[in-house]
């Protein structure tokens, strides 16, 4: 009679995997982020309809600015997946993160890790005339590790396009030689950009139902 208990017994014992939960980013809770911006602002929330937005319109010559969203403790662990919607308002001129002097976006959606005192970014972006599907603009040293993804390049305007990212993929494909053992540190946020700075043109998008999944 023993080992029918003691297996029923492990039976309780044995933890259900965690259900995944969705984290839905309000539009009111994006902040513009101090160390990371310049004096002007060029974001307004939009409260239209089912699907409110940020609007993000930059003319030169302002400075850039970035809006960032921090991730809740629950969510810092166990971040799995990322999915926004956006759309192309205006393409900044020649605008190529790929290319030294013209790394200006229409749009750009950030995923930013901490270990340590290093930060890790995956930097998506709306190109204006970049390869999609390239990675370029590689940074790394003791205190920043950064990619940048072209995930949608040029036309058609004014048009909603969906993405979903795997996290905890993409922070193994970029960080640890795609190792699917390898550690993931804890997800800190979410960061927001458009700009056209070094192009001096016109940079404007709209980025709407932000998820995260954890």
């Amino acid at each position: 009679m023993r080992l029918p208990l003691l297996a029923g017994v492990a039976v309780l014992l044995a933890a259900p995997p965690a259900a995944a939960a969705d984290r839905v980013v309000d539009p009111g809770e994006w902040r513009i982020v101090e160390r990371d911006s310049g004096p002007d602002n060029y974001y307004a929330l939009v409260r239209d309809g089912a699907m409110p937005f940020i609007r993000a319109r930059y003319k030169p010559p302002m400075k850039t600015a970035v809006l960032g969203w921090q991730a809740p403790d629950a969510a810092r662990k166990t971040a799995r997946t990322l999915r926004w919607k956006w759309r192309a308002e205006a393409l900044p001129r020649g605008g190529d993160e790929c290319s030294k002097n013209a790394t200006d976006s229409a749009a750009v959606v950030y995923a930013t890790w901490k270990r340590g005192l290093r930060w890790y970014s995956l930097k998506f972006v709306w190109s204006s005339v970049g390869t999609k599907g390239a990675t370029c603009d590689a940074k790394r040293n003791l205190f920043v590790a950064q990619d940048t993804i072209v995930l949608e390049s040029g036309g058609p305007l004014d048009q909603w396009r969906s993405e979903t990212v795997d996290l905890q993929t993409e922070f193994r494909r970029h960080f640890e030689e795609g190792r699917a053992d390898a550690d993931v540190p804890e997800f800190q946020g979410l960061g927001l950009m458009s700009d056209g700075d070094q192009t001096s043109s016109d940079s404007a998008a709209d980025y709407a139902d932000v998820v995260l999944t954890y």
